[in-house]
């Protein structure tokens, strides 16, 4: 791949995510033109992205090499699609999670590029067969998904349309690698990928021992961030059974391996998440965190601060 300084990437919607991809994206030396189908939205973008760099330049949090201002050289906003396109190598598109949407999105998108573009979609469920059913030339066509806020939890999932090139998904670990993110390729897609499937999993029996009337929300959440979630947080499960066992893997799979199986069998079904049932953990949250935006607001704020913090932890070590 030549110098990025070259390269232009367009990421197509400005919200939340589609924000954070630009600046990751500039970060790491691209140039980053934002479109977005309402006029002005993408220009306000701008704006607030400029804002939150200066922040975090100020915090000594900023990512990549250049300056907040270097950066945001680096960016443009744009009302038409066509321009938009014009000369990006990489599409990363951020709409909204509705299917039919995000497919007319990609038709218009492929009208108007090369076929050798690649066509990414920010998707957190919806598997790449169907977001790009309607594409022509699905082997250039692949989703990464990130994990919000992008900036600062860098994991982003890759996975392949069953006709997607592996010079494709080559590349696009390349562009994630070289602006900071950590990518991990699907060897083929899946209804909820693998952070989703692992990330419902752990749902599904906090929730099952909530309702049971075993622990309350309260300590089910301090079991995750006072406990696995402080491992977790620098070496995944796998790393963990592997160094929890005098002699690895195997010897912990001998050790504990039929404690696990018990345990798993004696999982209930899926936990009905609404209704009556649902109501007194919903309550007992709200007790703990109101669910007015001024609550969720500085929760939100505080969340991104220690993922802030942790990732620059991880970064010095």
């Amino acid at each position: 791949m030549s110098s990025s300084d070259t390269k232009s990437i367009t990421v197509i919607g400005s919200g939340l995510i589609g924000r954070s991809w630009a600046m990751v994206f500039a970060s790491g030396g691209y140039r980053v033109k934002i479109y977005d189908n309402q006029p002005g939205q993408a220009a306000k973008a701008i704006t607030e992205i400029r804002s939150q760099l200066e922040e975090l330049e100020e915090a000594h949090m900023l990512r990549g090499e250049l300056t907040a201002m270097q950066q945001l050289t680096l960016l443009s906003s744009y009302d038409d699609l066509a321009q938009a396109l014009e000369g990006a190598f990489f599409v990363q598109e951020c709409v909204f999670e509705q299917l039919e949407v995000k497919q007319s999105v990609f038709q218009d998108i492929e009208c108007l590029v090369g076929k050798d573009v690649i066509l990414s979609s920010s998707t957190s469920c919806l598997v790449p067969s169907n977001v790009f059913s309607k594409v022509q030339n699905r082997s250039r066509c692949l989703v990464s998904h990130p994990v919000n806020p992008p900036y600062y939890v860098k994991l982003v999932e890759l996975i392949p349309h069953p006709e997607t090139e592996a010079t494709v998904m080559d590349t696009t670990h390349a562009v994630m690698t070289k602006v900071g993110q950590a990518p991990v390729r699907l060897k083929r897609e899946i209804d909820g990928f693998a952070l989703n499937r692992v990330q419902a999993a752990i749902i599904a029996e906090s929730w099952r021992l909530v309702q049971g009337g075993v622990i309350s929300v309260k300590d089910i959440d301090l079991v995750m961030s006072e406990g696995l979630g402080m491992r977790y947080a620098f070496i995944g499960p796998m790393e963990t059974m592997h160094l929890n066992a005098p002699e690895g893997l195997e010897d912990y799979m001998k050790r504990y391996g039929e404690g696990i199986t018990r345990v798993l069998n004696s999982f209930g079904p899926v936990p009905n998440f609404f209704g009556d049932g649902a109501e007194s953990i919903v309550n007992e949250m709200c007790e703990l965190i109101p669910s007015d935006q001024q609550h969720l607001s500085a929760r939100r704020e505080r969340r991104d601060q220690l993922l802030m913090g942790l990732a620059k932890l991880k970064k010095d070590h």
